[in-house]
């Protein structure tokens, strides 16, 4: 980040970020705001010149309007569940002010980068985290229940792309699909739906499972069943410290990494460019998203996800201070930390 604070002297007005308050998604907080403010200040900005904000619904709209007057000249946004992210785009577009979709494409909006990890890629690895862990847990006849997020949140359908791909090759050798529930990101709906299908479907003992949320439940209704470890394979996404524990406890095979750094240096980055007028790097720009519902070209920036295991945990989620070490293992997880390497 240091390298870009001649752009720093270039640029005019000030960057606003605007990240979403969820009642599941700690990380903005705790990572992607504090993030994106050293990312700033690395690249030589001082506080009067950006600021980040996270809010709920109809207050992001109001945020965007009162940055904008008080001379915003870049916005970062990401409005994934208000609805409101196409009239902030509308709106800042309106007064000359490009934006950047952060983290969740805004669909049919205006905006004019994205910024984001590679959702086909996380459903990819999804799919070759569960291929795996069936055939080291040594599950014979996998019986798979594939589940998905809500349909109609826009990175559900890409990450289910990448692992339907995946387990598409094992339907076509052996592995039988037994179930595939509408979807959701409501961890109690979740829930809910795998004990209507494994209460129909008693063969099923494996599970393809979009996030760790989602899969907490549904971990501990099987441990309530009698399921042992390392029999019953499930995945996950986001890596939160529950998640971390069943991975290291037998319950869950993995769980797709996104290290948040990464994405808020992009787009620190990028906005610093943007602030600049100064076209950004094709090296930065790596790929040109298309926004489903419009159809329209998004130049963008695509990071990639990493599958973690306990055999990589240490070295990733841990060596990144993502999740502490002293409260992923507490009391019964010590020793599972300790065989993988982890000291709390």
């Amino acid at each position: 980040m240091a390298a870009l604070k001649p752009l720093a002297a270039k640029g005019k007005g000030s960057i606003a970020v605007i990240l979403p308050e969820t009642a599941t998604a700690r990380y903005f907080r705790e990572f992607d705001a504090p993030d994106l403010k050293e990312s700033f200040q690395n690249a030589g900005l001082t506080s009067s010149q950006y600021t980040v904000q996270v809010l709920r619904g109809s207050d992001q709209f109001s945020a965007a309007q009162k940055a904008i007057t008080k001379g915003a000249s870049v916005l970062i946004v990401d409005a994934r569940y208000s609805g409101v992210g196409v009239h902030i785009e509308s709106y800042a577009k309106a007064h000359g002010v490009p934006v950047i979709d952060y983290d969740t494409l805004t669909l049919g909006g205006t905006r004019k980068y994205y910024v984001a990890f590679d959702s086909l890629k996380v459903g990819v690895l999804l799919g070759q985290g569960l291929v795996s862990c069936v055939s080291a847990w040594g599950v014979k006849h996998p019986q798979i229940i594939v589940m998905k997020g809500a349909p109609t949140e826009y990175n559900a359908p890409l990450f289910a792309q990448g692992y339907d791909a995946v387990l598409a090759r094992q339907f076509s050798s052996g592995w039988k699909d037994v179930s595939n529930p509408p979807g959701t990101w409501d961890p109690l709906i979740a829930l809910s739906d795998f004990q209507q299908q494994y209460t129909a479907h008693k063969n099923i003992n494996a599970a393809l499972i979009p996030n760790d949320e989602n899969g907490a439940p549904i971990i501990g209704y099987l441990r309530s069943k009698g399921i042992k470890a390392r029999t019953f394979p499930t995945t996950g996404q986001d890596t939160t410290p529950v998640g971390l524990q069943n991975i290291l406890a037998g319950y869950q095979c993995g769980t797709v990494y996104k290290p948040i750094y990464l994405e808020a240096q992009a787009a620190a980055a990028l906005a610093m460019y943007v602030r600049a007028r100064v076209t950004p790097p094709a090296s930065l720009l790596n790929e040109n998203f298309t926004d489903p519902q419009t159809h329209t070209p998004v130049a963008s920036v695509l990071l990639t996800p990493e599958w973690v295991t306990a055999e990589n945990m240490k070295s990733t989620v841990i060596a990144d201070k993502f999740v502490p070490a002293s409260l992923l293992c507490s009391g019964k997880y010590a020793s599972a930390c300790s065989a993988a390497g982890i000291s709390g």
